[in-house]
Order: C-alpha cells, then sequence, then structure tokens
C-alpha cells in the first residue's frame, strides 16, 4: 500500500485536520505527493508571481494556519495539459470527490470551481488544488 514520504508527510501537517484525513485515505488507494500545504508570504507571492495563484498573501486557503488548502499530484508526476494527463488527473479528482464524499468532507477542485462536476475552461486552472468549503 502506498504511503507518503517523509516530505510530503510533512506539507501535509501543516494543513487542517479534514484534509490529512482526506488525503491519508487517498494515499492508500492512489499513490500521490503533497506538494504545498501552507504557504507563508514569500511562498504566497511568489505563486502568485508565477501564475500558480491570483491571491496575494493572507487571501488564499494555503495562508490559514492550519492550511485549508493543499496541492496534491498523484504518480507520477506530470505537469503538461497533454489529454492522456488531464485524464489522468480528471480520474484521480474522481476518486478524491468520492473518498471526500464517503467521509463527509466538503472540498472543491481547482479545476471545477463551481463543483458542476465538470473542469472549467474558463479563469484559473490549478489541477492540483484542493480546498475545504
Amino acid at each position: 500500500m502506498p504511503e507518503f514520504s517523509t516530505a510530503s508527510a510533512a506539507e501535509l501537517a501543516t494543513c487542517h485536520s479534514d484534509l490529512q484525513r482526506l488525503f491519508n485515505e487517498v494515499v492508500k488507494h492512489v499513490d500521490c505527493k503533497i506538494i504545498d500545504g501552507y504557504r507563508g508570504k514569500a511562498e504566497q507571492n511568489a505563486a502568485v508571481v508565477g501564475g500558480r495563484s491570483t491571491l496575494k498573501w493572507p487571501l488564499g486557503k494555503h495562508n490559514k494556519a492550519p492550511s485549508l488548502a493543499v496541492d496534491v499530484m498523484p504518480y507520477p508526476v506530470d505537469w503538461s495539459d497533454s489529454p492522456a494527463n488531464i485524464e489522468h488527473l480528471n480520474y484521480f479528482a474522481g476518486i478524491v470527490r468520492g473518498i471526500a464524499y464517503m467521509m463527509g468532507i466538503n472540498v472543491r477542485w481547482g479545476h471545477d470551481w463551481n463543483k458542476d462536476g465538470r473542469p472549467d475552461v474558463r479563469g484559473l486552472v490549478d489541477r492540483p488544488h484542493w480546498e475545504l468549503i
């Protein structure tokens, strides 16, 4: 059974307990990596400059302590927009959503901001992002 690396576990530990419970269950089913949990001021503002966020410090959910957002990627980590990778990330999102639903944890995916079950095509596409709502 997959488990988080020390680095992933440390990032996840900066997150709200519901996100910790959720992704500790998800990793039992799909091997994945925690990219970001809590972000300090410098990290958050760098994410804005790099186009990975639209919210400056302290407005992002990553900026709360504990973090109300987490960035997670399934293995193999692939940052491309290839059709095969997008399909892989959509599949992963379905697993996360299903497990969250079964656990009673209300989350939103950064590729389906309005939670209509269809990936958003306008605005910021943030496929690794999951947040509590």
